[in-house]
């Protein structure tokens, strides 16, 4: 199966739909709009459209040059283990690629790392751990 993966701003609903759908917010402390805010401020945001349905997204956030984040990839939960996780990645990292950006970070969910090891991800050594802070 062929999966169109485009450029595109998905509506500020049905993204709030699929972004509910990852379990990622159980406070409920982003609302439609600020998600949708997150996308806009985005360097660049793909989609994928199955029978007219949003069935995945993802988005990069980048200075444009050096380094980006891929943040947010997201398969709604029927069209998971289907390919659009993979066509997803493979189109994000292509557009990096074509934009001159060598220095490509991530965050893994629980249990996804070995997901994004295919694409050539390497985990972070113990002695030199990614660090985060959340408020």
């Amino acid at each position: 199966m062929s999966l169109l993966v485009s450029a595109g701003l998905p509506g500020l609903q049905e993204y709030y739909e699929l972004y509910s759908s990852t379990g990622w917010d159980p406070d409920g402390q982003w609302d439609a709009e600020r998600l949708h805010q997150a996308l806009r401020n985005s360097w660049y945001v793909a989609v994928i459209y199955s029978n007219g349905k949003l069935a995945a997204s993802g988005r990069i956030v980048s200075d444009g040059v050096i380094q980006c984040l891929i943040c947010d990839v997201i398969v709604s939960p029927e069209y998971r283990s289907r390919g659009f996780g993979k066509a997803m990645m493979e189109h994000l990292l292509e557009h990096c690629k074509q934009s001159g950006i060598r220095w490509v970070q991530l965050s893994a969910a629980a249990g996804k790392a070995g997901f994004y090891e295919q694409f050539g991800f390497v985990r972070r050594p113990a002695d030199a751990p990614g660090m985060s802070l959340h408020f």
